[in-house]
């Protein structure tokens, strides 16, 4: 078993105090949340229909909603800090590196002990969940409207398991709230197909590129094991988002992209024609990562088109006593904000001498090795050819995606069936990428 030691980030007001059932103080647990009255937000999945090609939401209100609501709370003093007020800057150099001085997030506390070599743990109710959050930290529930049409009601009696959006009382920047789907299911931090969905759909619902979604496996520096997504406001673009990118697929809605010269290896999915089809893929890839094991980042931008898919080892580096003193000495958690190119330091220190050659240095201890990102890449794609063609037979054999250079307009993808080693019956196919 491989553990790290870690402090948790605070992350909701009752964090450290965890009341018994019944608790009389307004939850989100089985003793106060039926009948419970909460603000509800609906979206209408109709307004992402394409229309000759584009995806469009005509009527953005989810926006200013939550910034308005954000807001409110910090007025109200619900945050450890005051995030606004943090030292911010971008590094020089060619991807421009963020840096912020965030000394709030920095916990005088005992480290514990974290497993990082299992990405799928069960839910422990013993442990702090968002069923002990607060409704004061709720700003709204995000739900799905029946008639397809965006509306927002003030209060409204919450039946079953809402989705809700709350704050982050640790924020790491503008507008830093937490989206948990059905938080009365009590789902551990695993993706499932209509959390994904549920997600891409909040970045496009809010139409605002600055607006992006963040997810954390475990063994990728999720800190609470409740099923959750990160949500915040940047307002310029992430390193990440301008890196160069080389096609590795294009087939229906979704096209295929490899980042290069970027510290951390990974995937990069553009939406087609399709958001449903983009989400439906990319939550496929990742249920396959968990089934397999492997940690991961996942950072949702663009207006919902753009979704970037990091598989990591920092964790596990560290576990291994394979990560350079000085790097964990600055206390930097790299999951998905820091391996976008938002790198949050805790000491004036580290934010002082940070540069460019750092965050390569930092974000180089999270990337696998080439031998091993080919080997995640074909799990990748696999579910990319099972999706195309679903009634497909598809084993990948080792070294099988073989691009023929990086201007190549076909790629190579061989095929076997369950039997294939022993029949030697390997069918090799060519996907056109015009």
């Amino acid at each position: 078993m491989l553990t790290i030691k870690r402090c948790p980030t605070i992350v909701s007001i009752y964090q450290d105090g965890l009341e018994k059932p019944g608790c009389g103080r307004n939850c989100l647990g089985a003793c106060c949340i039926p009948g419970a009255k909460l603000p509800v937000y609906t979206y209408g999945r109709r307004a992402y229909d394409t229309d000759n090609g584009s995806l469009h939401n005509e009527n953005p209100f989810l926006d200013s909603l939550l910034l308005a609501q954000w807001e409110d709370r910090l007025t109200q003093g619900h945050f450890r800090y005051d995030v606004t007020a943090c030292e911010t800057k971008v590094l020089p150099g060619d991807f421009g590196f963020i840096a912020q001085l965030n000394e709030g997030r920095h916990l005088k506390k005992r480290p514990t002990e974290c497993r990082v070599d299992q990405v799928l743990q069960f839910f422990d109710a013993k442990k702090f969940n968002f069923t002990k959050v607060g409704q004061e930290e709720v700003l709204f529930c995000f739900e799905e409207s029946k008639d397809d049409l965006t509306a927002y009601y003030d209060e409204m009696i919450v039946g079953g398991s809402p989705n809700i959006i709350a704050i982050n009382i640790s924020p790491i920047e503008y507008g830093h709230v937490l989206l948990v789907p059905k938080v009365s299911d009590c789902k551990p931090q695993r993706i499932d197909e209509g959390s994904f969905r549920l997600a891409v759909y909040m970045v496009a619902e809010a139409a605002n590129p600055y607006f992006r979604v963040g997810y954390n496996s475990l063994g990728a520096f999720a800190t609470v094991n409740h099923l959750h997504f990160q949500v915040y406001y940047l307002a310029i673009p992430f390193p990440v988002e301008h890196a160069p990118i080389t096609k590795i697929w294009k087939k229906g809605g979704v096209n295929i992209f490899e980042l290069y010269k970027y510290p951390v290896k990974g995937l990069v999915y553009e939406c087609g024609t399709s958001l449903d089809e983009l989400a439906d893929l990319v939550s496929k890839t990742c249920i396959s990562l968990q089934e397999q094991n492997i940690p991961f980042n996942v950072l949702i931008a663009e207006c919902g088109q753009r979704i970037f898919l990091f598989p990591q080892c920092f964790a596990e580096r560290q576990a291994l006593g394979q990560v350079e003193q000085d790097i964990l000495d600055t206390q930097v958690n790299p999951a998905v904000w820091e391996i976008s190119g938002h790198i949050v330091l805790k000491r004036k220190c580290d934010y002082e001498s940070a540069s460019e050659d750092y965050a390569w240095k930092l974000l180089g201890e999270v990337s696998l090795s080439d031998d091993r990102f080919d080997e995640v890449k074909q799990l990748c794609m696999s579910e990319a050819v099972v999706s195309e063609n679903k009634v497909a037979q598809i084993a990948v054999l080792e070294n099988s995606f073989m691009p023929i250079d990086t201007e190549a307009t076909h790629y190579h993808w061989i095929k076997a069936s369950s039997n294939a080693k022993q029949n030697n019956s390997i069918k090799e196919c060519t996907y056109c990428l015009n």
